[in-house]
């Protein structure tokens, strides 16, 4: 739900639909409800009425871990810390939307970067939640989310206003954005494995492969937060940014790739196999 809802905010800021509604916020031009059509009013609308229901499921989820059984303490801790700056993220996206409004110049390059971090960084910690929620990982899930990092951020390169391969028009934002959170799902998924691995060995996995592992996706995670801001228009897109963009996420590429190829016949040894040896 917050990967869709992430990529229905750009769509919704890209096709310039923040600004439908007269600017107002609870209400849409008068209306609790715009006309059911595909305008800009019912995309701002819509777009609200499915962050509406996501704050709730994301507000669920942090009363699940409390009053649930058997989650870890670090589990509660991300699940609430995504829930305490939603506040936050909620704030920003009414003074988005709300020009000469509320609070005059609200559709800014400032109020826009800030609204980006805060949604990433509440995305980074459900995922986080739902990773350590899942209970202990293996080598087989540390392979499938560097497979995951590396196929998302590869996709992502299709749709990225650094390659001129599509126009980056609304749609296309909208994709670059959906398949670039699912490689950055993908890398938190690689580090947070990774960094259990060096503390807890997984069997077939030594600390030193686990911590190189983890170096690697986390700069590729780095590189591909640059490429993300960059797919706003944060910054006069000169053609200077767009090579600035396009080795952000070349960098990206590579080092998720170099993860995954760390861990290359790792899968040889399943969990709990031992190595037999003799003279």
């Amino acid at each position: 739900m917050t990967l869709v809802l992430f990529s229905l905010g750009v769509y919704t800021a890209a096709t310039g639909s923040g600004l439908a509604c007269q600017a107002q916020w609870p209400l849409c031009s008068d209306q609790l409800i715009p006309a059911l059509t595909i305008n800009p009013d019912f995309i701002e609308w819509f777009h609200r009425v499915w962050a509406m229901v996501t704050g709730f499921l994301i507000i669920g989820v942090a009363g699940w871990t409390w009053f649930g059984s058997g989650f870890e303490r670090r589990t509660k801790l991300a699940a609430t810390l995504a829930v305490a700056i939603l506040p936050l993220q909620i704030t920003v996206g009414a003074i988005t939307v709300t020009l000469s409004g509320l609070v005059p110049g609200g559709y800014t390059v400032s109020t826009h970067a800030a609204h980006l971090i805060v949604a990433l960084a509440i995305f980074t910690l459900l995922g986080l939640a739902t990773i350590w929620g899942g209970g202990r990982g293996n080598v087989r899930l540390l392979r499938a989310a560097a497979g995951v990092a590396v196929a998302g951020i590869v996709a992502s390169a299709v749709f990225s206003r650094a390659v001129p391969f599509l126009t980056y028009a609304p749609p296309a934002q909208a994709a670059f954005y959906i398949t670039g959170l699912a490689g950055h799902l993908g890398l938190v998924a690689t580090v947070a494995y990774a960094t259990e691995a060096t503390r807890n060995r997984y069997d077939g996995l030594d600390a030193g492969t686990a911590a190189t592992v983890r170096a690697l996706a986390a700069g590729s995670m780095a590189a591909l937060v640059g490429t993300l801001l960059l797919g706003r228009d944060l910054v006069l897109y000169t053609a200077t940014w767009q090579g600035i963009n396009l080795a952000a996420l070349g960098v990206a590429v590579a080092l998720a790739a170099g993860a995954a190829w760390t861990l290359r016949g790792t899968e040889s040894m399943r969990d709990g196999s031992v190595p037999i040896g003799g003279d």
